[in-house]
């Protein structure tokens, strides 16, 4: 019997000691570990926290203490009086622009691409660049250009390109739901654009000639073959784009905040700086709630469409649609749409910055006082604010996004590197599935609601984690989180290409794991590395939703600092910072497409 048990015993610590001497496991587990922390701990509190009576509502709530059980920021945000203004219409409004801004960015991108990928028009490569561009331009900036062109004299401030001219635009035009879907579809046709692109270039010409052979005209042949094929992508870009502008902030919050036109994104940035955090949370879950919704609606409807095979036995070429006399109509079409709905804003967002005083076209109120404009020396200008390259501030600010896009990509890589190890590796074992899972809830959760959660989790210390609220690490711990999906995808289609023969290999030369990972693993995905790498460090870079409420005039980005300079009317200056934006956004990009190759298709995916 006593031998029995001492079997036991040492069959249980030799395969503890199997289990700890497997470097795949030691990384599953610290994956756990932390992801749970990072992700589903924070989720947790902030739940809680919609439960809990804070102190400067115990005179509301009769015979209650802090920290006891209360359903009342529940009822105050679904059932009371105030509902309407603080959920309902803020939501059908998030819900209408959602909506619209989807069936308008799908046709839109959706069109391009068949344009770009199946028809003869002219200047694909020229066209291929400039219909990025809104994606890669920051959201708000967008924003911007447009009050920059259309913003009337109704909220104060600098008047728009049109004002100046003397045609005043209706309010309609200037702020409010038109203005915010209008933008936001101009950035994110983009979405449309390049999945259906990848799309129809993936699709062989087989089924098309198919069609031609049996009598089937262009039109038939788009609606009845290309378009089902077609059709997983279009609604991955649906899904996305809606999920996408229910929950941005930053759009609605310049075209729309001014007006008292909110969205339930707004609303809950309005709602934490009044103090008033439980129900801002409560909102962030149901802007959770809605997301994952989006999601599950989207697995569920391509999952039905799965089975389609767009690659048939004679290669890969595609038909392209001869469009004769109407190639050129179309062309000019195109070029007139990036003329006016991408480079003419631009331009006038950056003579803006020249001019001393709106409207005046004359040769003495061009300067670079917005830009190197020293503090005092034009006193009745903005209080005499400096130009933003004389402002340490700007200096500060743009230091700040260096950093925390340099530290974040490089972090949030290397993570995402060993995630797509262990996803990779594990695809058929219940740890790699796990590892996916919990990487892929913060792409779940809208960027204003994350920021909300890790508010709740690191405004107090916690054991041994100190209080980060206010800090540099608390900036990139959520930057890096937030792209852990985006990482590990890149890191898992790296690791796929790498046969695990290579590693047995290696095993078989008694070669460690960490020596393995440095001298083959590494090497072999450095080009997914690097790609997965810029991708973040675009996306950081152009960042506002997701660390608007963690910042502090201290401690901000030139995002930020923008913002806080259109809230005080201050828009040269506004606008000289997202100029700079543009040219290092932009520049970012065209290094990064030189050097790796940058595939913004996989990033979206």
């Amino acid at each position: 019997m006593k031998s029995d048990i001492d079997t036991r015993k040492l069959r249980i610590k030799n395969k503890i000691k199997n289990y700890f001497s497997n470097p795949y496991n030691i990384i599953v587990l610290i994956s756990v570990i932390l992801l749970s922390y990072l992700i589903i701990v924070p989720l947790v509190e902030i739940i809680a926290t919609t439960f809990r009576v804070v102190q400067r509502d115990v005179r509301r709530i009769p015979g209650s203490k802090p920290g006891d059980f209360t359903l009342y920021y529940w009822t105050r945000l679904l059932f009371s009086e105030l509902s309407s203004s603080l959920l309902y219409k803020p939501l059908l409004n998030s819900l209408f622009i959602a909506l619209s801004v989807s069936i308008i960015s799908i046709t839109m991108g959706g069109v391009m691409a068949w344009l770009l990928v199946r028809s003869d028009i002219k200047g694909k490569k020229f066209f291929s660049l400039m219909f990025v561009i809104p994606y890669i331009l920051p959201s708000w900036s967008m924003s911007m250009a447009w009050s920059a062109v259309f913003k009337n004299g109704r909220v104060g401030g600098i008047p728009g390109f049109l004002s100046m001219i003397g045609i005043n635009t209706p309010d309609w035009l200037a702020y409010g739901p038109v203005p915010i879907i209008i933008v936001l579809s101009l950035h994110y046709y983009a979405y449309a654009y390049l999945l259906v692109s990848a799309a129809l270039k993936s699709i062989n010409s087989e089924l098309e000639e198919m069609g031609e052979v049996v009598g089937a005209g262009k039109f038939l042949i788009l609606r009845k073959i290309t378009f089902p094929l077609v059709l997983p992508s279009v609604l991955s870009a649906f899904i996305l784009t809606f999920s996408r502008s229910i929950g941005t902030f930053s759009v609605p919050a310049y075209l729309g905040m001014k007006v008292n036109y909110y969205t339930i994104s707004t609303m809950l940035y309005s709602q934490n700086s009044a103090n008033s955090k439980a129900v801002a949370y409560a909102i962030a879950l149901i802007m959770i709630v809605i997301s994952s919704l989006n999601i599950f609606i989207n697995q569920k409807a391509i999952g039905a469409r799965k089975s389609y095979a767009t690659i048939g036995g004679k290669g890969g070429r595609s038909t392209v649609v001869k469009l004769g006399w109407k190639r050129h109509v179309i062309f000019a079409l195109l070029l007139i749409f990036v003329i006016v709905a991408i480079i003419l804003p631009l331009v006038i967002l950056t003579v803006e910055t020249f001019m001393l005083k709106p409207g005046i076209f004359t040769l003495d109120n061009f300067s670079l006082h917005y830009w190197i404009g020293k503090e005092g020396s034009m006193p009745n200008l903005y209080e005499g604010e400096a130009g933003i390259l004389s402002n340490k501030l700007f200096w500060n600010s743009i230091w700040c996004t260096f950093k925390l896009v340099i530290f974040t990509s490089f972090i949030a890589s290397v993570i995402g590197q060993l995630l797509g190890y262990v996803i990779s590796r594990g695809r058929r074992k219940l740890s790699g599935k796990l590892v996916e899972q919990l990487v892929f809830i913060p792409y779940l959760i809208p960027s204003i609601a994350f920021g909300a959660i890790y508010i709740s989790m690191f405004a107090t210390r916690h054991g041994i984690i100190p209080a980060l609220y206010g800090s540099f690490a608390l900036l990139v711990l959520i930057s890096v989180v937030k792209n852990l999906p985006f990482a590990s995808r890149s890191g898992t289609s790296s690791m796929m290409q790498i046969s695990s023969e290579i590693e047995e290999a290696a095993i078989i030369e008694g070669s460690g794991f960490f020596h393995r990972f440095r001298k083959i693993i590494l090497p072999l995905t450095k080009g997914g590395f690097f790609s997965g790498f810029m991708l973040i460090y675009i996306g950081v870079m152009k960042e506002l939703d997701l660390v608007i409420l963690l910042l502090t005039p201290k401690m901000c980005t030139m995002s930020y600092l923008a913002f806080m300079y259109t809230n005080e009317n201050y828009e040269p200056y506004a606008y000289a910072i997202a100029v700079v934006i543009f040219i290092l956004t932009f520049g970012s990009y065209w290094i990064g497409g030189k050097i790796s190759k940058v595939d913004l298709v996989g990033g979206l995916n």
